[in-house]
């Protein structure tokens, strides 16, 4: 392919399914030179978006060429922050017509991550989305199609697998060191009882936000400043609160340290018991899954803040030598015994290693830590841990096919209805 075409200019070419068969095989083994600089845009410019373009930028690898936000006043402190030489865009889409770009951050609310990453795969653009990867099973299973069938790469959020801490530890819970681990406990706990996030009352969105085009495939409702910029983690119609905000870090731990394939079965205890706000999703769970040979439990609490160990959050491997607990400021390796050593371990860097990750498999071709299709067996188990909830019963997982055994109700929560005139728009 002559070096003068872009990708995008490619698929114009190309065009329809002979585009996607082509770019898998072509643009899959194009690898860039050391020194080129690799031209992405962001989209969503909020908190975690900017935190992206920072450490982006920090690696001196990367010119940012363009911003988007439905939000004005975030789209333009954006452009600010980061030199005024990007352009701005209020609809991902004119982003993605640029002929420039080679990837693009994704950092939405998680009811707007699928549909501007199947878009960008489909023009040729390697994407880097924050967690979670999906907000259902279904859209991120279309996410894999996507960056599969159009060759693209693509990393998730899931930093922690970049820390080397973090590295240390799975290399001990695979060693053995700790005998026969039978139990994998993760946990986050706080205490913002009784008045949580408090009960505004329904406004009219700020002047300066596409309100219509920020709800996008989710629900029309009326506008709620708690259901808005950070806080719509907790409603349904647009994510599915702490277990797939934070659980899915802490429980990708779990998977990664146990290869986990996917988990047999799946039952939730829990609802909202304590908080006194508007938000719909839980503030108390408890999810057990059963897992090959182990037992996998996550447990959510806002009227509490003492968790295990004294510790707000983090992940445990129980062993029969021994247990490890990690979270972000280190490990510690706690013997049964003289069965196993006692070992602790500071913290390390996770996000910007991730982001050079990204950058050095854009560049390679290779897959990236967090790929796609290993933050979809991660997110997927959040998910199922919520579905469980809802369901009020216990669930046993095809995971091969990717549905519940004979209980279609449950397997109707595995997707939803977009609000027109969104859909995924894959056609593979």
């Amino acid at each position: 392919m002559p070096e003068n075409i872009t990708r995008r200019q490619f698929l114009k070419k190309a065009g329809g399914a002979a585009a996607g068969a082509l770019t898998a095989t072509m643009f899959a083994g194009a690898a860039r030179g050391a020194n080129e600089k690799i031209v992405i845009g962001a989209i969503g410019c909020g908190g975690m978006g900017m935190s992206d373009v920072r450490d982006f930028l920090r690696t001196g690898q990367v010119a940012l060429a363009a911003v988007c936000d439905v939000d004005r006043e975030r789209l333009q402190n954006a452009a600010r922050e980061t030199g005024g030489t990007a352009q701005m865009y209020a609809d991902y889409r004119k982003l993605l017509e640029r002929k420039d770009l080679d990837a693009v951050i994704v950092a939405t609310p998680d009811h707007w991550h699928a549909i501007p990453m199947i878009h960008a795969c489909q023009a040729g653009l390697d994407v880097y989305v924050e967690k979670p990867l999906a907000y259902s099973v279904a859209e991120g299973r279309a996410m894999v199609t996507a960056a599969r069938r159009y060759g693209r790469v693509v990393q998730v959020g899931t930093q922690q697998r970049s820390g080397s801490h973090f590295q240390k530890a799975i290399e001990i819970v695979r060693s053995g060191a700790l005998g026969q681990i039978t139990l994998v406990r993760a946990w986050n706990v706080s205490n913002e009882a009784p008045s949580g996030m408090g009960n505004p009352p329904d406004s009219d969105p700020p002047p300066t936000v596409d309100y219509d085009m920020w709800l996008g495939p989710a629900p029309k409702r009326p506008f709620n400043r708690n259901r808005f910029h950070h806080n719509f983690r907790w409603f349904w119609d647009y994510a599915g609160g702490m277990m797939t905000d934070w659980g899915v870090h802490l429980l990708d731990i779990g998977i990664w340290g146990m290869n986990l394939e996917y988990p047999l079965a799946v039952s939730t205890s829990g609802g909202k018991y304590v908080l006194e706000d508007n938000r719909d999703t839980p503030d108390t769970m408890e999810v057990v899954y059963d897992c090959p040979g182990f037992t996998m439990v996550y447990s959510l609490r806002k009227g509490c803040g003492r968790g295990m160990d004294d510790r707000g959050y983090g992940t445990q491997f129980h062993g029969t030598n021994g247990t490890l607990f990690i979270d972000r400021g280190g490990f510690e390796v706690f013997p049964e015994g003289d069965r196993t050593q006692a070992i602790k371990s500071g913290g390390s860097d996770q996000h910007y290693p991730h982001v050079l990750n990204f950058l050095d498999c854009v560049r390679t071709r290779q897959r990236p830590i967090s790929d796609v299709g290993i933050a979809h067996r991660s997110t997927a188990v959040c998910h199922l841990g919520n579905i469980a909830l809802l369901a009020g019963r216990k669930l046993y997982w095809d995971g091969k096919n990717e549905k519940f055994d004979d209980d279609e109700p449950a397997n109707r929560l595995l997707t939803r209805a977009y609000r027109p005139p969104w859909d995924l728009e894959i056609r593979l």
